[in-house]
């Protein structure tokens, strides 16, 4: 999976750094802790899914220190009764990433990926790089050159 991030990158000719980490601190927290970021320029790439059938899909990126407004703003935007977070499995299975490595990098093009438009604020952000062992700090500007994004306002609440 890194590989096809990093192919994805380089072939829409976006700028990014590397950052190996210790898998076991792949979590925001402990790796934002670990490694010395602040967790305003870090972003969590989260699957949602809405329950209605047929059942949909998004990828949300939303700064560490805000939370997704799932009930609110995903919901109307998936256009179902009810949504939550996508589970470990289903993760996986639709991206081929576990949590705490999931990026909106390389996510199959028919995801669509909605990005809080304070994330666009920020100078420079760390995003997963596709597995537990990598991350990517980016500007910004990425998402936008990203197949099936929108900045969305709001999507996201102050924690």
């Amino acid at each position: 999976m890194e590989a096809r991030v990093l192919r994805v990158l380089d072939e829409h000719g976006l700028t990014y750094e590397t950052m190996p980490c210790d898998p076991l601190l792949a979590d925001t927290a402990a790796f934002c802790e670990h490694y010395g970021v602040a967790l305003e320029d870090s972003a969590n790439a989260i699957v949602v899914v809405g329950k209605s059938e047929p059942r949909r899909y998004a990828c949300c990126v939303v700064l560490a220190t805000t939370r997704l407004d799932v009930n609110g703003v995903v919901r109307r935007k998936l256009g179902a009764k009810k949504a939550s977070f996508a589970s470990a499995d289903e993760t996986l299975g639709l991206t081929g990433m576990m949590i705490g490595g999931v990026t909106p990098v390389g996510l199959p093009s028919d995801m669509p990926v909605w990005v809080d438009a304070r994330t666009m604020e920020r100078e420079r952000v760390v995003i997963g790089g596709g597995n537990r062992s990598l991350k990517l700090l980016v500007p910004p500007s990425v998402f936008e050159a990203l197949p099936n994004t929108e900045i969305v306002p709001d999507l996201a609440k102050e924690a």
